[in-house]
């Protein structure tokens, strides 16, 4: 399975119609603490113009949902794992990422048998409170030694100027929130983000 290596990770349908048209091609619709019919019609939206656009579709956390809108991979973190029907997300042909912070978590998630595994906080983040210090960029080469062919996602503090950073340490992807979310042109800075991962994106296209 091959990922862009441009990860964007935004909080609505709107900012998924606002920069997928722009040429990327991997994004996660990330929303917390919304009514299911809310989060429904954002799936909905989002997988629209995904569609359309031949981008690849990630819902955070609402595997059930997910199963329900006919999507085809789902992120999950630690805790959600915990309570998620892995054999229902099987069974739903759905793809599946987990988050991992640590060995113990890479072993929890290992044993799920994901299709990518993500690691964080590479640096400083402010999108959340983390108990983890940074990882840095030598523990992104650390964790693609321990997972071997297996995607690795890095996120946490990554810029456009970063990117490159965690790519050539062995990531498949680099995953970014707030350095285009807050960024005053956001358009222009998702296009810094596609020129700087575009060596990483020559390779032979594989189906997701």
């Amino acid at each position: 399975m091959r990922l862009d290596p441009f990860y964007l990770i935004v909080d609505s349908a709107e900012w998924i119609e606002r920069l997928v048209p722009l040429g990327v091609k991997l994004v996660q619709l990330r929303i917390k603490d919304k009514p299911d019919s809310v989060l429904r019609q954002e799936i909905r939206r989002s997988k629209a113009v995904c569609l359309a656009y031949s981008c690849q579709l990630i819902v955070n956390d609402y595997w059930k949902l997910a199963i329900d809108e006919g999507c085809d991979f789902i992120h999950l973190g630690q805790e959600d794992l915990g309570d998620a029907d892995l054999g229902a997300i099987r069974r739903s042909a759905l793809k599946l990422g987990i988050s991992t912070h640590d060995i113990a978590e890479l072993d929890t998630a290992l044993a799920a048998t994901p299709d990518y595994v993500a690691l964080g906080p590479v640096w400083p983040t402010i999108l959340k409170e983390m108990k983890w210090q940074p990882q840095g960029v030598d523990r992104v080469g650390d964790w693609k030694q321990r997972i071997c062919t297996l995607p690795l996602v890095a996120i946490g503090g990554i810029s456009a100027e970063r990117a490159p950073l965690v790519l050539e340490k062995g990531a498949t992807s680099a995953a970014v929130v707030t350095d285009i979310v807050l960024h005053e042109n956001p358009e222009a800075r998702t296009r810094q983000w596609l020129a700087a991962t575009e060596p990483w994106r020559r390779g032979p296209a594989e189906k997701l």
